[in-house]
């Protein structure tokens, strides 16, 4: 007697950024597919903003992804103690809130919100009021990296948006302000201009570990903004996080660790090492999964181990880069690894963030006086957590 036929063929756990592409993606390419997105909070995408570059996302990707786009820029600034810059490539935010509403539009009744999901298995999900429910592939992507094979620093930061009482005068945004005290740490402030009179600016340090309370950051957004002439008339909303970025670990058991069960976004490590960006990574996964032929859980966890695997293979030099930053140079210090870095041709820059250096730009990121002692880059570089291997021959 054949098994009962599952009731959806995929259901989604959380509809933040990756479920959420994953869930457009499949609606447009196989809009037959039996979908459901299951949600614990009051609505998709959470509190967040979620920003890329121009040349992150190809031409036929910009397309697909335009409806998503709250806020776009032709280009951006940086700032030093010693060094400012203007790049002129194209910088695109999209707004949690918009992400809700769209996500909301195309998936109607698929979408279930305030719904809590107690287990997770590769085929059913156990609700809280303990309804199970079954699929041929279910994919947890409810965003905590939390698995012992990695070894991470972080992004921390708390980010207000605010209406001001005058124009504040920005023309791009700044995606690094690091003329700020560094405060143990590499720090900088990135800000967003929303509107000619509303920003959001975002108080943001690379740490060893997440801070215990980020909104003890709230009087250095206020002080950061009277510097500037900001005049801070109302607070719209308020965001925080702590964004992994990779600094060594071992693929092979990462994904030993899931059990067959298959994962995305962060959860599937896939963001950016040194940015912790992950809009990238979640629109060719969501691309991947839409084009595979089986949409089975084995199948999916195969082709998700790979797609990662893959990118863990390519992102090797990125690790190595955010080893020398957390490793080799003094926390005070740090910002000095970032100005040489932003000194670089504008086309190398777009390609780091793009996760697409040559083997030329690799060798130009190296060259020359290092920002951070010699020895101590030469330890970082090669250096290892004693309860860890680096499977990709770091």
């Amino acid at each position: 007697m054949s098994a009962a036929k599952p009731a959806w063929d995929m259901i989604l756990v959380g509809a933040g950024l990756a479920n959420g592409l994953i869930a457009l993606r499949l609606l447009e390419k196989r809009p037959d597919i039996r979908l459901l997105v299951i949600e614990s909070g009051p609505h998709a995408g959470g509190n967040h903003t979620w920003s890329f570059h121009q040349h992150d996302l190809t031409p036929a990707q910009h397309v697909w992804m335009a409806p998503l786009i709250s806020h776009r820029w032709p280009g951006y600034d940086v700032r030093f103690p010693r060094h400012a810059r203007t790049l002129q490539q194209g910088y695109y935010s999209i707004t949690s809130t918009h992400f809700a509403a769209h996500l909301q539009a195309q998936l109607g009744d698929r979408l279930r919100l305030a719904t809590e999901v107690i287990t997770v298995a590769p085929q059913q999900v156990t609700l809280r009021d303990g309804t199970t429910l079954t699929a041929a592939a279910v994919i947890d992507g409810r965003g905590n990296l939390s698995n012992p094979h990695l070894t991470l620093g972080v992004q921390a930061f708390l980010g207000q948006e605010w209406t001001l009482a005058a124009p504040h005068g920005l023309q791009h945004p700044i995606l690094m302000d690091a003329t700020v005290a560094q405060q143990g740490g590499y720090r900088f402030v990135y800000t967003l201009p929303l509107s000619p009179t509303r920003l959001l600016i975002e108080d943001t340090h690379y740490r060893d570990a997440a801070p215990a309370d980020v909104t003890a950051l709230r009087p250095a957004i206020a002080a950061y903004a009277q510097q500037q002439g900001w005049l801070l008339q109302q607070l719209i909303r308020e965001e925080q996080g702590a964004l992994p970025l990779t600094l060594a670990g071992d693929v092979a058991a990462f994904w030993h660790h899931h059990a067959g069960q298959p994962v995305s976004g962060l959860r599937a490590g896939l963001f950016h090492p040194v940015t912790g960006y992950s809009l990238p990574d979640a629109v060719r996964l969501a691309e991947r999964i839409a084009a595979h032929p089986s949409l089975t859980a084995d199948a999916l966890f195969s082709v998700l181990q790979h797609h990662a695997t893959q990118q863990w293979q390519q992102q090797r030099f990125l690790r190595m880069l955010n080893r020398m930053l957390f490793w080799a140079a003094e926390p005070e210090q740090r910002w000095r690894v970032m100005q040489r870095f932003y000194q670089l041709p504008a086309a190398l820059i777009a390609r780091f963030y793009a996760g697409q250096l040559t083997a030329a730009d690799k060798a130009r990121l190296l060259i020359g006086k290092p920002p951070v002692p010699l020895l101590a880059a030469l330890r970082a570089i090669t250096q290892r957590q004693a309860s860890q291997r680096e499977t990709c021959h770091e």
